[in-house]
Order: C-alpha cells, then structure tokens, then sequence
C-alpha cells in the first residue's frame, strides 16, 4: 500500500511493481528487466543514498545521454554506517582512479585491501547489465557479490566521482552480513563464490588489470568464505573448505592456480590447529583495521 502511494504521488518518479516473493536476486531480477533508465543502480531495504551527493551522480548520468560513448561504470564512495560506531569508515578510491574524467582499466592504480568496488559503490549502465546476461540466484543471500563481479568483462568505461553516494547500515543483529548469520548461512555464501568460479572465465579476460582486479576480488571471496568455514570449528565446515577448494581445482584450473599460489591461499592452507590460528588471527586484524564484517 505505501508503495503505491508513493507510485501516485510521484508520477514518472516512482514504479511500484509487485510479485511473489523471489528474494533479494529475484527482485533485482525483476527490476533490472524493467528498468527504462540508462542506468540501473541497487539500493538494499535497510540502506540510502546521501541527499547531497544524489544531484552530483544524476547529473554525472544525465550527461552521458547524448555522447557517443557513454560510460559504462559508475563509481561513488560508500560509508560503513555501523551500529553505534562514532566514526563512520568512509571507502574511497582516491588512489586508485582520477575522479571526474573517463578512465580505462589501464589508467587505474592499485587498489588497497578494502578497496574492492563491491555492489554500494558501483552504479552500471543499464545495456552493460543486459548484455552480460546477468541473472542472480532467487532466494539466496550474498548475491551482492555476483553482481559486483559477473557484469565486469563487458565495462570499458569507467568514471570515478569523489562523494560518499551510499551509506551501508551494518552491524544490525539479524542482518545478512553479520558474522554468525553468515555462518549459519554459508552453503548460500558458498553457492554464490562457486558462480563466481563457473559463470566467468577469467582466462579469457584479455585486459590484464581487469584481470587482475576481478581475480583479486574472487580471492577476497574465497577467503572470506573459508575463514568462516574455518572459524566454525566444526569438522563438517572444515570439509567444506577443502571441498570448496577441490571445486575451484577442477572446474577452473587456471584460477585455482592464482589463488592457491597467492598470499592467502598459503595462510588458509597452513596445517593443523596452529595454521587455523593463524588464518583467524589476520582476519581478525583485518576486520579491526578495516571495520568491516
């Protein structure tokens, strides 16, 4: 009902559109297949965009209309607004891109450890989207993940603008990304880093700081899930590590190559209790430093 209030009251503004519920990928789903807009940009029930920073990314957008090459990637900062946290950890890319020109792959630095353009920071050009064949999994969770990641072969385009566009609500007892929810969770968490391995082929990734940015991202994914398969404690969870590892061996040989040989794949690979401690102790730093879940 308070949908469709805002449907009427805001005519050409607003679309209401009802289904049966599909979960967070089934309504992404749905709402990329009807976008009209140029562009498409995911905003997460409990999440917003800053009020300021909102007429600076519209008319970032708005300009693209009539160029013959229009961007095909959006980035804007996003803020970790977590739960009675005074400070506020504010992720930019001030390093990595120069804000306010077009840029290619090749004109980006390297990105730092919290760096990665997951979904709040990243706003795609509608065709780009489509053209990627891009479908999420419905009733499943994390399905962020996929989609800050599968759409990427098809981005040359990319434009940085420096604005704290999204505020991310985090640390809430109940959400998604909240460590022991996730644990609870992890065949979806899993489910989704397997798609990561199967629906892309990196190998074929020809731009090689594409390359390198979307196999870092995976890595980020994996070791993220293997640290709470780890943290668990339970030797079911352990094997599901081992399993998740032997999956990405066999269905993709070239990746599993970079992650294993890579910094993290050394560390969650250590043997014993002690190579446990270990993998837990640098994620639990990590975390500290960083702020995020």
């Amino acid at each position: 009902e308070y949908a469709r209030k805002l449907e009427r009251t805001n005519p050409g503004a607003v679309r209401a559109i009802h289904q049966e519920n599909k979960g967070h990928g089934g309504a992404v789903n749905t709402g990329i297949a009807a976008a009209t807009g140029m562009y498409v940009k995911v905003v997460d029930a409990d999440d917003w965009v800053d009020p300021q920073a909102i007429d600076t990314v519209l008319a970032t957008l708005r300009a693209q209309h009539d160029t013959d090459e229009p961007i095909d990637m959006l980035v804007t900062n996003y803020v970790y607004d977590k739960v009675a946290k005074r400070h506020k950890t504010v992720v930019n890319f001030r390093r990595v891109m120069e804000a306010g020109r077009v840029l290619g792959w090749d004109d980006l630095g390297k990105f730092g450890l919290a760096q990665y353009i997951i979904m709040h920071a990243l706003t795609f050009r509608t065709q780009v989207v489509r053209d990627s064949g891009l479908k999420l999994p419905e009733h499943t969770f994390y399905v962020d993940f996929y989609y800050s990641y599968q759409p990427f072969p098809w981005v040359k385009r990319i434009q940085y603008l420096d604005v704290p566009f999204y505020h991310y609500f985090i640390g809430r007892e109940d959400q998604s990304v909240q460590e022991n929810v996730m644990i609870r969770r992890i065949d979806q968490a899993l489910l989704v880093n397997r798609m990561l391995v199967t629906e892309v082929d990196l190998s074929k990734v020809t731009n090689k700081r594409k390359q390198a940015y979307m196999r870092r991202y995976l890595e980020i994914v994996t070791t993220v899930s293997s640290i709470l398969l780890l943290k668990s404690g339970t030797a079911e969870n352990k094997q599901k590590k081992d399993e998740l590892w032997k999956f990405i061996r066999e269905e993709n040989p070239y990746v599993y190559k970079k992650l294993r040989h890579g910094l993290m794949g050394h560390v969650l690979h250590l043997p014993g209790k002690g190579g446990r401690r270990i993998a837990l102790a640098g994620y639990k730093a990590t975390r500290k430093i960083y702020g995020f879940n």
